[in-house]
């Protein structure tokens, strides 16, 4: 089994900053990938970031140039540092894992942005 454990999320005004945490844990030899993704109620879940292993991260248009993410393969860790926030950005956002073929997910850290 894989854990995946988020925290970090919150409540911010438009124009602020936070920083979510993903700790990945269990059986997560062979990781091919970790992912933040995020969803709205009544809406699809939408890819924010992704880094697969060993490679450079891919960002959504609409986070480009204020979010970063990053891993720390030491610790299975994931951080999506987020600047500049927009309340269009408000929405649940879950970590995902990628070990072929399954994908895991946590469960999910809500940020809302105030206007």
């Amino acid at each position: 089994q894989v854990q995946l454990v988020e925290s970090g999320g919150g409540l911010v005004q438009a124009g602020g900053s936070l920083t979510l945490s993903c700790a990945a844990s269990g059986r997560i030899f062979g990781m091919n990938a970790m992912g933040w993704y995020r969803q709205n109620p009544g809406k699809q879940r939408e890819l924010v970031a992704i880094i697969p292993t060993g490679r450079s991260p891919n960002y959504a248009d609409f986070v480009k140039g204020r979010f970063t993410f990053s891993r720390d393969y030491a610790k299975n860790a994931g951080f999506l540092q987020m600047n500049n926030l927009k309340p269009e950005d408000t929405a649940t956002y879950y970590c995902n894992v990628v070990i072929l073929p399954t994908d895991y997910w946590g469960q999910g850290t809500q940020v809302t942005v105030s206007s």
